[in-house]
Protein backbone atom coordinates (compact mmCIF):
# COMPACT_ATOMS: atom_id res chain seq x y z
CA UNK A 1 0.00 0.00 0.00
CA UNK A 2 2.86 2.41 1.22
CA UNK A 3 3.87 2.79 -2.90
CA UNK A 4 1.13 2.71 -4.16
CA UNK A 5 0.13 5.82 -1.89
CA UNK A 6 3.11 7.24 -3.41
CA UNK A 7 3.12 6.58 -6.77
CA UNK A 8 -0.20 8.66 -6.57
CA UNK A 9 1.03 11.39 -4.25
CA UNK A 10 3.62 12.15 -7.00
CA UNK A 11 0.73 12.37 -9.59
CA UNK A 12 -1.45 14.23 -7.77
CA UNK A 13 0.69 17.46 -8.36
CA UNK A 14 0.42 19.90 -12.08
CA UNK A 15 4.06 20.69 -11.80
CA UNK A 16 5.25 16.82 -10.85
CA UNK A 17 3.56 15.57 -13.79
CA UNK A 18 5.21 18.28 -15.80
CA UNK A 19 8.98 16.80 -14.72
CA UNK A 20 7.96 13.53 -15.44
CA UNK A 21 6.44 14.75 -19.14
CA UNK A 22 10.00 16.97 -19.24
CA UNK A 23 11.79 13.63 -18.34
CA UNK A 24 10.86 11.56 -21.19
CA UNK A 25 14.09 10.26 -23.25
CA UNK A 26 16.23 12.33 -21.45
CA UNK A 27 17.89 13.49 -18.26
CA UNK A 28 17.77 16.91 -16.75
CA UNK A 29 20.00 19.43 -14.59
CA UNK A 30 17.72 20.41 -11.61
CA UNK A 31 18.64 24.08 -13.16
CA UNK A 32 17.20 23.06 -16.24
CA UNK A 33 13.69 22.08 -14.70
CA UNK A 34 13.76 25.14 -12.15
CA UNK A 35 13.83 26.90 -15.61
CA UNK A 36 11.33 25.18 -17.27
CA UNK A 37 9.22 25.38 -14.31
CA UNK A 38 9.80 28.89 -13.42
CA UNK A 39 9.52 27.52 -9.38
CA UNK A 40 11.90 28.52 -6.59
CA UNK A 41 14.41 25.79 -6.02
CA UNK A 42 13.05 24.65 -2.63
CA UNK A 43 9.54 24.13 -4.71
CA UNK A 44 11.58 21.94 -7.13
CA UNK A 45 13.42 20.25 -4.67
CA UNK A 46 10.80 18.79 -2.67
CA UNK A 47 8.45 17.79 -5.85
CA UNK A 48 11.98 15.61 -7.20
CA UNK A 49 12.01 14.81 -3.97
CA UNK A 50 8.56 13.56 -4.09
CA UNK A 51 8.84 11.86 -7.44
CA UNK A 52 12.30 9.97 -6.05
CA UNK A 53 10.29 8.32 -2.83
CA UNK A 54 7.73 7.11 -4.94
CA UNK A 55 10.85 5.59 -7.03
CA UNK A 56 9.79 7.59 -10.21
CA UNK A 57 12.54 9.10 -10.78
CA UNK A 58 16.57 9.00 -10.12
CA UNK A 59 19.28 11.64 -9.99
CA UNK A 60 23.16 11.39 -10.38
CA UNK A 61 25.50 14.07 -9.29
CA UNK A 62 27.85 15.45 -11.47
CA UNK A 63 30.33 17.67 -10.13
CA UNK A 64 28.10 20.67 -8.54
CA UNK A 65 24.84 19.40 -10.93
CA UNK A 66 22.29 17.20 -10.02
CA UNK A 67 20.80 15.43 -13.02
CA UNK A 68 16.94 13.86 -12.75
CA UNK A 69 15.84 10.86 -15.41
CA UNK A 70 12.95 8.58 -15.33
CA UNK A 71 13.41 5.49 -13.72
CA UNK A 72 14.15 2.91 -16.70
CA UNK A 73 12.87 -0.61 -14.88
CA UNK A 74 10.81 0.16 -12.02
CA UNK A 75 11.02 -1.93 -8.99
CA UNK A 76 7.19 -1.54 -8.27
CA UNK A 77 5.40 -2.43 -11.52
CA UNK A 78 2.66 0.38 -11.24
CA UNK A 79 5.23 2.46 -11.40
CA UNK A 80 6.14 1.48 -14.94
CA UNK A 81 2.17 2.02 -15.59
CA UNK A 82 2.00 5.10 -14.49
CA UNK A 83 4.12 6.47 -15.88
CA UNK A 84 2.68 4.98 -19.41
CA UNK A 85 -0.85 6.56 -18.64
CA UNK A 86 0.54 9.74 -17.68
CA UNK A 87 2.12 9.97 -21.32
CA UNK A 88 -0.51 8.73 -22.70
CA UNK A 89 -2.91 10.77 -21.00
CA UNK A 90 -1.23 14.22 -20.75
CA UNK A 91 0.97 14.38 -23.92
CA UNK A 92 -0.69 16.74 -26.03
CA UNK A 93 -2.14 18.58 -23.28
CA UNK A 94 -1.24 22.87 -24.36
CA UNK A 95 1.04 23.63 -21.54
CA UNK A 96 2.44 19.95 -22.23
CA UNK A 97 3.27 21.21 -25.27
CA UNK A 98 4.69 24.75 -24.73
CA UNK A 99 7.00 22.86 -21.97
CA UNK A 100 8.29 21.20 -24.64
CA UNK A 101 9.03 24.19 -27.32
CA UNK A 102 10.41 26.00 -23.92
CA UNK A 103 12.66 23.02 -22.90
CA UNK A 104 13.92 22.92 -26.43
CA UNK A 105 15.25 26.33 -25.76
CA UNK A 106 16.37 25.50 -22.26
CA UNK A 107 18.42 22.24 -23.72
CA UNK A 108 20.67 25.17 -26.37
CA UNK A 109 22.04 26.81 -23.17
CA UNK A 110 24.80 25.00 -20.94
CA UNK A 111 23.25 24.18 -17.00
CA UNK A 112 26.38 26.25 -16.19
CA UNK A 113 24.52 29.83 -17.67
CA UNK A 114 21.53 28.38 -15.72
CA UNK A 115 23.11 27.94 -12.80
CA UNK A 116 26.70 30.13 -12.49
CA UNK A 117 27.09 29.25 -8.64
Amino acid sequence: MFDFMCVTKALSDENRVRILLALRGKELCVCQLIELLQLAPSTVSKHLSILRQARMITSRKEGRWMYYRLVKNPSYAAVGDALDWVVKSVKNDPLIKNDDVRLNKILSQSPEILCPQ
